[in-house]
This record gives C-alpha cells, sequence and structure tokens, in this order.
C-alpha cells in the first residue's frame, strides 16, 4: 500500500494508461496470434509490421483502431454508461479523483495541486471531474490547460497558473484545489486551429470517419483482429477503392492523438505540444520532492520511459509502478532494476485493475467515504515488500 500520509504534502504526479479505461474503452491489445507461443499481437506492433513490410492492410487496420477505439471515444457520454463494465471504470475514476483531492486540500494553502498526465485520449478524467463540480460537494479546479471564452486555446504555460481565495479584506489567501490534467498523447477534444490547439468539449456535431457501407466492409477484418483461434494469414484484405483509403487516410491525419506505429503526431503543432508536455513532466520529476505514480501504463511510449529513466537520478524522487499481474510485475522489475527509487507493485492474488488501485494501494477512507457507491476500504492489506514495506 502507498502511505497517502506519507507522500500528500510532496510534488505528486500521477500517470495513467490505457488500463485506467479498460472495460469502458478498448486497449490496443488484439486477439491475433503472433505465431510465438501464446503471444498476441497488439496494435503497435501489428501497424509497425505493415507500415514496415507496405501491407496493404495497414489503413484498414487504422480503420479498425478509429472505429474500435477512437469514435467510441468521441461519443462519450456518461449519461450513457448505465451498464457494467462501464459503470464501474466511471466510479473508480470519481475514486481516484476525490482520493487526489482530498490530498491536495491537506497540503499549505498556497500549493493544493497534483498533476495528472495521461497518454488516454478519452474524456473520462473531464467529463467525470464536471459531473463532480455539478454536484457542488467539492470545490476544485481542473485545469486541462487551455483558456478562453468562445474559443478555449491549449498553451503549456496554463498549467502553472492557479485559482486563489481571498478573504473580504484580504486578510488570507487561500488557493483552492487544483489537477493539472496533462494529455501527452492528445485528447479528442482538440482540434487544430491556425498554430494553435483549440479545446472544445462539445462533439456532437462531429461526425465520423466512417459509414455503414464503409462498416460493412470493415467487419470481416475487425472479427478476424478480435478473433483469438486467428492467425495473420486469417486476417482478410478488404476490398476499399484507393481513393475510400486516400480519403480516410487524410482525415485521420488530422486527429489530433498520438499515432500508434511511432508513438508520433502527425501534425506538428501537435508534435510541439508533445514535447512542451514532456518537458513538463520532466521539471515536475525534477524537484526535490517529487513522487510518481503509474498506473495502467506499460512504458511502450520509449520518450516517457527514457525521461522517467534520466529522472531517476534525482534522490529526491520516488515512483511507484503499479503492475496489473505478476508478469507486468515481472517486466518492470526487469525495466528498472538497479534504481532502489522505483517500487514496482503487484498484488499477491489476482490482478490490480483500476478497483483494486483504489480499495488496496491508493485508499484514503475519508476521500473513499465521500463517492457514493464506492467500495469500502478493505479490512485485509495486502502482502508487505521486505524492502520497501508496500505490495510486492
Amino acid at each position: 500500500m502507498i502511505s497517502i500520509g506519507d507522500i500528500y504534502n510532496q510534488d505528486i504526479n500521477f500517470l495513467f494508461g490505457s488500463g485506467a479505461s479498460y472495460g469502458l474503452l478498448p486497449t490496443l491489445q488484439l486477439q491475433v496470434q503472433t505465431g510465438e507461443g501464446d503471444c498476441r499481437y497488439t496494435l503497435e506492433d501489428l501497424a509497425t509490421k505493415f507500415e514496415r513490410e507496405q501491407d496493404p492492410r495497414l489503413i484498414p487496420l487504422f480503420m479498425h483502431y478509429y472505429a474500435s477505439c477512437i469514435r467510441p471515444a468521441e461519443q462519450l457520454s456518461l449519461e450513457q454508461v448505465a451498464e457494467e463494465p462501464g459503470a464501474t471504470v466511471i466510479k473508480n475514476y470519481r475514486t481516484f479523483l476525490t482520493t487526489a483531492l482530498e490530498m491536495v486540500k491537506r497540503r499549505k494553502a498556497l500549493d493544493r495541486r497534483c498533476n495528472v498526465f495521461t497518454t488516454n485520449y478519452d474524456g473520462c478524467f473531464p467529463l467525470v471531474a464536471d459531473a463532480l463540480i455539478k454536484e457542488g460537494n467539492i470545490d476544485f479546479v481542473l485545469n486541462d490547460g487551455a483558456r478562453g471564452f468562445t474559443r478555449r486555446i491549449l498553451q503549456a504555460r496554463n498549467f502553472g497558473s492557479y485559482l486563489c481565495q481571498s478573504g473580504v479584506f484580504g486578510r488570507f489567501q487561500t488557493s483552492i484545489p487544483q489537477i493539472n490534467l496533462v494529455h501527452l498523447h492528445g485528447s479528442v477534444y482538440w482540434s487544430k486551429l491556425g498554430s494553435t490547439i483549440q479545446v472544445g468539449y462539445d462533439l456532437s456535431r462531429r461526425e465520423g470517419l466512417l459509414d455503414r457501407e464503409a462498416m460493412a466492409l470493415l467487419r470481416p477484418f475487425s472479427s478476424a483482429l478480435n478473433d483469438p483461434a486467428s492467425t495473420l494469414a486469417d486476417v482478410p484484405y478488404i476490398e476499399f477503392s484507393d481513393a475510400a483509403l486516400r480519403a480516410f487516410w487524410s482525415e485521420y491525419e488530422r486527429i489530433p492523438i498520438v499515432n500508434p506505429t511511432k508513438w508520433k503526431f502527425h501534425e506538428t503543432v501537435y508534435e510541439e505540444h508533445y514535447y512542451q508536455m514532456l518537458r513538463l513532466l520532466s521539471y515536475e520529476l525534477e524537484k526535490p520532492n517529487a513522487v510518481l505514480i503509474t498506473f495502467g501504463f506499460s512504458f511502450a511510449d520509449e520518450h516517457i520511459f527514457n525521461l522517467v529513466m534520466r529522472s531517476l537520478s534525482n534522490p529526491g524522487l520516488q515512483v511507484f509502478v503499479c503492475c496489473y499481474s505478476k508478469s507486468g510485475h515481472a517486466a518492470m522489475e526487469e525495466k528498472f532494476k538497479g534504481h532502489r527509487n522505483v517500487k514496482c507493485l503487484m498484488l499477491q492474488e489476482g490482478v490490480m485493475d483500476f478497483t483494486a488501485f483504489n480499495e488496496q494501494v491508493l485508499a484514503w477512507p475519508e476521500a473513499v467515504a465521500l463517492v457514493p457507491n464506492a467500495p469500502a476500504t478493505p479490512t485485509a492489506p495486502p502482502v508487505a515488500d521486505a524492502d520497501f514495506g508496500d505490495l510486492v
């Protein structure tokens, strides 16, 4: 377990990956076999392979990616998430945000902030935060880095600002609890506006890139990718016309998210912001009392992994890597071996999904109690690591 009492007054940073939204939105894991034991392709692996071999199935693969991952994120609405497992995912985001806010509320009056870096481009964080603000039980700010009224423009410098309250006669001043939300891999809510990035949360008028006919043509292709019994030879070649493929690719390249082949943006304006956000992450991890907690993140992005590795030279930095399974724990232990300021955490029994993360790793009873229908903190503590006193 991470002792919140030991870290709440430090410079806290979270890094979330696709594992946080698993159950509500798909991950990049495919089911098609690689032919090496029981290994399966990820979308990144297969896209890189198709690109390298100039396989004509590359663009249909991105059509599948768009239809199964990006479009559902664009259409996400909390009002429509009533069934499991999606409802539990939303509840877990609520629990986490409430816990994080309880942590920063206990900090000194003018430093009640923490940073949430995420490689997810979905709207779970802003949508759930908006719901909490509307309920009026918690006063806080979710800073997405954008400023403006009719047009909200994203700028890196905005993450350094915060909102203060003062008394009527100015005799005291205190900051409102704030979470900086930093999208490292882009967001479905971004769009290019000249040489800037515009942020807008109303996607109701945004049309999809694939019509019904295209979705019907794509269905056998997607079915093969999601079939555990299929191999690459079973993935069909789709009979899209060259014009249809070019038209899709032209529109796809405008989407403001990292392309999974080389973890790069197509647009320079997004690419520049990406590196600005990496610099921000690096700056935060260089602080004397920095804490980084990762969840649902595999460190597949080499830029982020190398940045964290360089930051480990900071003796004041503590890194907690939350591992989904024992095999994931072994892989992370190998990645970070030799660095004693990294603690790779896992559960002795079961897997560390978002619910387990909230209940057993970052649990604060006062915070959990504020979330309607939130699971109670378990009475049985997880097994402790002999070196670090945390999960093993």
